[in-house]
């Protein structure tokens, strides 16, 4: 796996992503980011005490292992049937959703258990939580980041 320190330049364009597209104040200022080469563009940034996974240039989502942030997050809670298929990459279906926070279309969203309250994925809103209430079938969230994952798996074998 490839390692290397990003430059100011590509942090301050990390730092401009993340404050377009997650919740404001979730993170403190980003100094310096080592980034581990997952696959092509897709990687795995560690630093100043974050993890993060960059999906695409403009695609930057919170790590599972990092709880204080992840509370600044909208979720949803799933029934514990679903928790087995959300950690296979399963996208999050509407009759599998027992509560909703609110969020947007195209917002990070995160997926808890209806027992524990662990997050077992973070997604994409394909629906709001307005309309994801009124389905009664179909998909509620892009799951792109789950417990198991090649990222999860990854973060264990880096010390931070």
């Amino acid at each position: 796996m490839k390692v290397h320190s990003l430059s100011k330049r590509e942090v301050h364009e990390i730092t401009d992503q993340i404050s377009k597209s997650w919740p404001t104040n979730s993170i403190s200022a980003i100094k310096d980011l080592q980034a581990y080469v997952i696959d092509g563009n897709k990687r795995l940034l560690v630093g100043n005490n974050l993890v993060a996974i960059q999906l695409a240039p403009d695609l930057v989502i919170p790590h599972l292992t990092q709880h204080d942030l992840l509370n600044h997050f909208a979720s949803v809670q799933v029934d514990m049937n679903a928790v087995k298929h959300v950690c296979n990459g399963a996208n999050i279906m509407r009759p599998g959703i027992t509560d909703f926070t609110t969020f947007k279309e195209s917002e990070i969203v995160l997926v808890k258990d209806q027992t524990h309250k662990k997050e077992l994925a973070v997604c994409i809103s394909l629906v709001d939580d307005v309309n994801g209430r009124k389905m009664e079938r179909g998909v509620v969230l892009n799951n792109i980041h789950h417990i198991g994952d090649v990222y999860w798996e990854t973060k264990k074998t880096i010390r931070t």
